[in-house]
């Protein structure tokens, strides 16, 4: 079981960057392999990356790849979402997600992901 608490949200003008932490609860939090995911108002929640706790592997949806960058540091428990030349379309609640599964064949499926947090508002202004 694993407690999961976003922070780092904001309002940031478009070009900007921000970086979303993720910080775990339980000793096995490594074991995990977690996830980020998006939700705009009135849309269905989209998967944004996730990274593999075997071998590091990451996997990223099309629309931010090359901006946005995930990286987990497990002495502190804490993933994190680098995110870059923020578009006003990246405007959503971001929510991290932790599954003790495999992420393969289809990291994006949310039914993978066992644990979620609260989620954290990102708003990027034109």
């Amino acid at each position: 079981h694993v407690q999961l608490l976003e922070s780092g949200g904001g309002l940031v003008q478009a070009g900007g960057s921000l970086t979303l932490s993720c910080a775990g609860s339980g000793r096995t939090f490594s074991n995990y392999n977690m996830g980020w995911f998006r939700q705009a108002p009135g849309e269905e929640r989209e998967f944004v990356g996730a990274y593999s706790h075997s071998g590091g592997m990451t996997y990223y949806a099309d629309s931010v790849k090359g901006r946005f960058t995930i990286s987990r540091d497990n002495t502190v428990n804490t993933v994190y979402l680098q995110m870059n030349s923020l578009k006003p379309e990246d405007t959503a609640v971001y929510y991290c997600a932790a599954a003790s599964e495999s992420l393969l064949p289809k990291p994006s499926l949310r039914s993978r992901y066992s644990y979620w947090g609260q989620g954290t508002q990102v708003t990027v202004s034109s």
